[in-house]
């Protein structure tokens, strides 16, 4: 971004960037115990004399770039002492290569002060250093996504999906002349894009219900979440990883109806921005000291009113007679397989920013999870509504 005033030489700007876990008054996180020998008060740090001492009796079994990283860790430490958990993150290699190599360059020039201290920062600047306090824990995370973010790609992911979305509901709108509760319009379930249990052989239904909504209400409150959320989100993580959260959840929302509601069909991209404000709601209250956004307890508590008021508005419709009997009106079970994709692998996602997700055991074994549950999905679909003999409204 833009110009920010060097605190020193390369190497204290490598150590500055090195403290990978901001350790605060009244935080809940401890860090992880060094050993014994080197921290007999187990207080989680090292003293920089120690710590040297180990450097200098082991550097010929370390690999060079490793000590010239760990020597600028312990040069920058004025007070003496550096955090083991730190130390630990740097060396198992769970940094993306990007972020170690800034590490080792010193090409970052972050400033010594916190971003909120900064002054004269242009609009965008300013914009992006709001993202980063909105979404990142760390400091040492915030000041890299500031000094490294270029705006390039854009946040395309979910803007195109918001435009999509919207632009499937206009022509719905136009041609059955409803907006308002579209969904209680007797030929709404006709479009080939909705989740139908009778249609459910048609794999495409579990992904593409995400472009139909129940009425301009429900489409509203969606595509207000997903930019106010999922834009930030995406700003900092990468298309990649939200799009794989967002998708993760729709996904898991539909064959959630599928398992749960058997009967029901499905609309809406509720499963998907669950998904999202749900890990990304979890995700502060996992990092509350660290979080630096204003207000959090009230936008917390807006999130979460605005969230079960559209549950509460898709169970009420669920239950509503049905305009077009004997099929019932959409579910509103899509809502929480999407809540437990965002508290599991949204989850992890969020607390890993700039680190290998490939890394993290809890990453592996909540893909393993999401693996098995859309296998006894499948299998599900295919022999227990057969087995159930369960009657099925007829296809629309």
């Amino acid at each position: 971004m833009g110009e920010h005033p060097s605190p020193g030489p390369a190497v204290a700007a490598c150590a500055e960037a090195e403290r990978i876990e901001e350790l605060e008054p009244g935080s809940q996180e401890r860090p992880r115990a060094a050993p014994e020998d080197f921290d007999p008060g187990n207080t989680g740090f090292i003293s920089t004399g120690k710590f040297r001492s180990l450097l200098e009796n082991h550097s010929s079994s370390l690999d060079p770039h490793k000590r010239e990283v760990l020597l600028a860790l312990a040069d920058s430490h004025a007070d003496g002492q550096i955090c083991y958990q730190d130390f630990a993150s740097l060396m198992s290699n769970k940094r993306s290569n990007s972020f170690r190599q800034a590490i080792l360059q010193g090409n970052r020039r972050l400033s010594s002060k916190a971003l909120l201290e900064e002054k004269g920062l242009s609009l965008s600047q300013r914009l992006i250093r709001h993202v980063a306090y909105e979404t990142l824990p760390r400091e040492i995370d915030r000041k890299w996504y500031y000094d490294s973010y270029t705006c390039c790609p854009p946040p395309w992911f979910m803007i195109t999906v918001t435009l999509l979305e919207v632009a499937f509901f206009l022509y719905n709108g136009v041609s059955l002349g409803q907006f308002v509760l579209q969904v209680t319009h007797p030929h709404y379930l006709k479009n080939s894009l909705v989740y139908h249990p009778r249609l459910r052989a048609q794999a495409w239904r579990y992904l593409t219900y995400v472009f139909m909504h129940a009425g301009i209400e429900h489409l509203g409150l969606n595509v207000a979440l997903q930019l106010l959320v999922g834009v930030p989100l995406e700003m900092v993580h990468g298309a990649a990883r939200i799009g794989l959260v967002y998708v993760a959840g729709v996904v898991a929302g539909s064959l959630a109806v599928s398992v749960a509601d058997m009967t029901a069909p499905v609309v809406g991209s509720s499963g998907g921005v669950y998904a999202l404000v749900s890990a990304h709601l979890a995700n502060i209250v996992m990092n509350w000291s660290g979080m630096k956004c204003q207000f959090k307890l009230l936008r917390m508590a807006v999130a979460l009113i605005c969230m079960s008021m559209e549950f509460g508005r898709a169970v009420w419709l669920r239950f509503h007679p049905s305009a077009y009997p004997p099929c019932p009106h959409p579910s509103f079970v899509a809502h929480l397989g999407g809540v437990a994709v965002g508290i599991t692998l949204g989850v992890v996602v969020l607390r890993n920013y700039e680190q290998r997700l490939q890394d993290q055991s809890l990453w592996w074994i909540f893909v393993a999870m999401y693996a098995i549950f859309v296998l006894f999905a499948v299998f599900w679909n295919i022999f227990a509504y057969t087995l159930l003999d369960l009657k099925l409204p007829p296809p629309p």
